[in-house]
């Protein structure tokens, strides 16, 4: 049976963007493209449109499905947030999803051919910033006509995204959806990050990051980096309800090959990643995660970083979730509150970790329908 409140089939565009785009690196990208996906109807006032950031693995497919005979195994990675009748409804909005710059699925990236040589750009690629990505974001809404979004919204990366367009262009977005995010990352995720980046690095099949031009992938590394950042975005109390110490084959087998059901999990989901996702992007986007810090520019002084922001806010944290606890979304409360600004916050009790906020828990989408609601069009 038809699920009715989902989008249904969708297909991802293209836009073309010939104008060099000065990086915050101090690096120029000549001409790139974006790819994205729209969902719902945008209104006679264009004053409905809502861009949805996604985080570190996420990509432009963010509701509906691509593939009618095989409607939930090509079903967008927020497809339970975005539809009729969902939190996000698009009987109401109208939803824009991109897939970033420096992306694997289609916008321009290290994949992609490097006018100068044309090879791909590969290691060659420019490090991308957060700011870097909301500039390109601004293009695109430019080319829809959106003067302003009525919210800007995504989880974990995507909530840093959806912080830095009130900061970037305080009139373009009228509100912002932070979702189980930080205003930095911690020294232990930096850490995380670079231990995932190493695994890459080091991989045989890597070749300095030109692994195109051989006709290799560094698999071995890219699986690495997955099983390592899997494990921080689960909680501890999630795996051992779902793991536990259970045995693969019931017995110890005294070798190294997959004894527990979680070893057998982390490498299903590390082949899974490795391939579907690419290396150099994977570098990319967890070195835009260690550089974002709006403070930094305010000797760390977030509340004065944030004074130039407008919109009003809604800030999630989930309670089990470690690696972007519920603290550092209170220091994004706290910052606005200082600013006079209005907030709503809600911390949602799900055991599930930092993927919580991919999941449909009952409160934590009440919350977020309450919240969308109440945005005037």
């Amino acid at each position: 049976m038809r699920d009715t409140s989902s989008v249904g089939l969708v297909a991802p565009q293209t836009a073309r963007f010939d104008d060099a785009l000065v990086l915050k690196s101090g690096d120029v990208l000549p001409g790139f493209e974006l790819v994205y996906e729209t969902y719902g109807t945008l209104n006679a006032a264009r004053s409905n449109a809502v861009l949805v950031c996604h985080a570190l693995s996420g990509n432009h497919h963010v509701a509906g499905f691509h593939d009618p005979a095989h409607p939930q195994k090509t079903a967008g990675w927020w497809d339970n947030l975005v539809g009729v009748g969902k939190p996000l409804d698009t009987d109401r909005f109208f939803v824009v999803g991109v897939n970033n710059l420096g992306g694997c699925h289609g916008s321009t990236g290290p994949r992609s051919l490097n006018p100068a040589t044309g090879k791909p750009y590969g290691a060659d690629f420019p490090l991308l910033t957060v700011e870097d990505w909301v500039a390109a974001q601004m293009r695109l809404s430019d080319r829809l006509g959106i003067a302003t979004w009525a919210a800007v919204m995504g989880g974990s990366l995507g909530g840093m995204q959806a912080l830095q367009w009130t900061l970037a262009c305080p009139e373009r977005a009228r509100h912002a959806l932070v979702i189980a995010s930080a205003p930095k990352l911690s020294a232990q995720n930096i850490a995380f990050n670079e231990v995932a980046r190493q695994a890459i690095r080091s991989d045989p099949e890597f070749y300095g990051g030109h692994y195109y031009e051989h006709g290799a992938t560094p698999r071995r590394g890219l699986k690495l980096a997955r099983m390592v950042g899997h494990i921080t975005y689960l909680s501890g109390d999630q795996m051992a309800e779902k793991f536990g110490r259970q045995l693969r084959h019931g017995q110890h087998r005294f070798n190294y090959e997959v004894e527990f059901e979680i070893e057998s999990y982390l490498r299903h989901q590390g082949d899974k990643f490795a391939d579907a996702f690419d290396a150099n992007t994977y570098l990319i986007a967890t070195k835009a995660l260690d550089y974002f810090d709006p403070a930094f520019a305010y000797g760390g002084n977030l509340a004065a970083a944030l004074a130039r922001a407008k919109a009003g806010f809604f800030v999630a944290s989930f309670t089990t979730d470690w690696r972007f606890a519920p603290e550092r979304s209170h220091e994004i409360v706290h910052a606005l509150l200082q600013n006079g600004l209005n907030v709503s916050y809600a911390e949602i009790e799900c055991a599930a970790g930092h993927d919580s906020f991919l999941l449909d828990t009952p409160h934590y989408h009440q919350a977020l329908a309450a919240y969308l609601k109440g945005i005037v069009l």
